[in-house]
């Protein structure tokens, strides 16, 4: 019988792999390995254009790649129109012609407590509001316009300046609300001279609303007004022979007091963010 024949009908054996070439028992498979393509290393002092952008507070990352795409950054003078082109720190970085600072801005909103001024240092050592967001961050935050030292409410910090010449500058129109305590009843009369306006030392004043708080005594009046000048809130009602015992600033530019106790602080959201830059 030929030898082919002596194995019909026999299966392989279950260890069978195929081929002559037998891997000797007791060593290991290692398959080969291709060689390793070696990775460039990074450049620290190198960043991506449209993270630039996003950390001088333009945009997000997304809309700075459109941004980029359509031409309005340039980079020491050149348009740059490259996805993933990378910045060093000391370039000339523009968008729309304006520098940009690779400092990121930051925005943060406090409820300001009584007893507290409106300064970044003192020289008779009162407390600051800058103690009250130091752990908030490392940059330096400055606080947009000023609230009385026993005026209590909304306070905004930030290190973008052009948003804090925007809110206060008069031509802009910042909302901002009071919640007014008075030493005795507003009467109705007072009331309407406020809403006529007034004619103060340093020159007249009007303001966008004045009313009752609903459900609280005469004493406590709502006030919106967009002024930004000193005290004028306190002023006003003293012109009429009143005295403002308690001050609370409830809105600001659109911003409320809404989940944010006295005394603590918060970051504004990259919507609140949006909005406080279309202010027109």
């Amino acid at each position: 019988m030929a030898k082919s024949d002596s194995n019909r009908g026999k299966r392989p054996s279950k260890n069978y792999k195929g081929g002559d070439n037998k891997r000797p028992q007791g060593k290991p498979f290692t398959p080969k390995q291709r060689p390793s393509t070696p990775q460039k290393k990074s450049n620290p002092d190198e960043i991506r254009l449209n993270r630039y952008i996003a950390n001088a507070g333009i945009c997000s990352r997304r809309e700075a790649d459109t941004y980029i795409a359509a031409g309005n950054v340039t980079v020491n003078g050149k348009p740059v129109t490259e996805m993933g082109y990378k910045v060093k720190r000391s370039d000339d970085v523009r968008f729309d012609g304006k520098r940009l600072s690779l400092e990121k801005k930051e925005y943060i909103l406090l409820n300001k407590p009584k007893n507290f001024i409106t300064t970044t240092s003192d020289e008779k050592g009162r407390r600051t509001v800058m103690e009250l967001i130091s752990s908030a961050s490392n940059n330096r935050l400055l606080p947009v316009g000023r609230l009385d030292r026993n005026t209590t409410g909304l306070l905004l910090f930030t290190n973008d300046g052009d948003l804090t010449k925007k809110l206060t500058h008069p031509k802009h129109n910042v909302r901002k609300i009071y919640h007014v305590h008075l030493d005795n009843n507003l009467s109705l009369a007072d009331l309407h001279k406020i809403e006529a306006g007034l004619e103060l030392e340093d020159g007249p004043i009007t303001v966008d609303s004045v009313s009752y708080i609903q459900g609280a005594p005469k004493r406590e009046v709502g006030v919106e007004i967009h002024s930004g000048r000193n005290r004028i809130v306190r002023r006003i009602f003293e012109h009429l022979g009143y005295t403002v015992t308690k001050l609370d600033r409830v809105v600001f530019a659109g911003l409320t007091k809404k989940d944010l106790p006295r005394g603590h602080w918060r970051y504004l959201t990259e919507q609140e963010v949006i909005n406080l830059r279309n202010i027109k």
